[in-house]
């Protein structure tokens, strides 16, 4: 895509490691538990993809393409032709559409008083392939989520981690525009990676299941380190998404689940452990101190890379066959 542009990639791609989001419900010792129906995954789904059929629309390649870059691809689709491949090799649309529909754009944000484009952009994708990979991956891990804690807080978890991506993109990202939803998809992945460490006790296969997880976010975040892509994103989303699970993916211990098979006179465990309790209050001041600070800091026109002159290598590593530019 143009230099410009900066796709959010999905997070969780299956890249050939054998594990299924959903095969980790098989660690967790009590069976009994509700399982809720999803139907809030499958509505991002569709609102993703109807958002990008609209950008599409608006883009309308046959008509807006001055030829520069060559010929529209796709052109029996009409208006919803993609752009030439060497403006966007995604098969999607142009970075002035993309800005124009709500992409993320420093400037925009905080010159241009525009703080809804920090939601906004989560909904917008930069072709086809970034759209299908970003919404696989919410089918994988979003559906397993949302079965088993509810649409709300899968989908609190899934909105606030798209936010903080955003606005830990904003800090450090000023001269480029950014789109997609994996800053929402790497806070699933942080909620479930914290599911795990504050549900500890009732599960089963711990370490199988910790290193699983671990290996994948490390390879999602590692992909981030390539040109084009906004890794920090990635780990606002992240972040957010880990202490999000402290907060909303409680389980209750599972002898106290089972009280109610115990004779009369047997006294039922507590509902949650210590540790649980502390994890909570710890993540809730993290996360009110850390929005607070992100929008205050960004509002104000900082620049996070002037209080981290080394954090810009966690979003792109210059090699001899790359260069990150600015």
């Amino acid at each position: 895509m143009a230099s410009r542009d900066l796709e959010r990639e999905g997070g969780a791609k299956n890249r050939g490691n054998g594990y299924h989001p959903s095969s980790s419900a098989s660690y967790y010792v009590d069976s009994s538990e509700k399982q809720w129906t999803s139907w809030l995954v499958p509505m991002f789904v569709v609102a993703n993809v109807a958002m990008f059929i609209a950008v599409m629309y608006v883009n309308n390649c046959p008509k807006n393409n001055l030829g520069f870059e060559g010929d529209c691809v796709a052109k029996f689709l009409g208006r919803l032709s993609f752009e030439p491949l060497k403006e966007n090799p995604l098969f999607g649309p142009s970075s002035s559409t993309l800005e124009k529909l709500g992409a993320l754009e420093w400037t925009k944000v905080v010159h241009g008083h525009q703080g809804w484009r920090l939601i906004s952009c989560i909904w917008l994708h930069a072709g086809v392939i970034h759209l299908l990979a970003n919404m696989l991956s919410l089918v994988f891990i979003g559906i397993r989520l949302e079965q088993q804690f509810g649409f709300v807080r899968i989908g609190v978890i899934y909105l606030l981690s798209g936010l903080g991506g955003s606005i830990l993109s904003s800090l450090f990202i000023q001269s480029n525009i950014s789109v997609g939803a994996s800053g929402a998809l790497f806070g699933l992945l942080g909620a479930m990676l914290s599911e795990l460490l504050t549900n500890w006790t009732i599960y089963t296969n711990k370490a199988a299941a910790l290193i699983t997880l671990v290996v994948i976010i490390a390879i999602n975040l590692a992909v981030g380190i390539l040109p084009h892509v906004d890794n920090f994103a990635h780990i606002g989303g992240f972040l957010t998404g880990f202490l999000l699970g402290f907060v909303l993916l409680l389980r209750p211990q599972f002898g106290w689940v089972e009280r109610h098979h115990l004779p009369p006179d047997a006294r039922a465990k507590s509902k949650h452990k210590a540790y649980q309790y502390v994890f909570w209050v710890v993540s809730v001041v993290l996360l009110i101190v850390g929005f607070t600070l992100g929008l205050v800091m960004l509002f104000k026109g900082e620049n996070g890379n002037d209080h981290c002159n080394w954090c810009h290598y966690l979003s792109c590593v210059p090699t001899k066959r790359w260069k990150c530019g600015n």
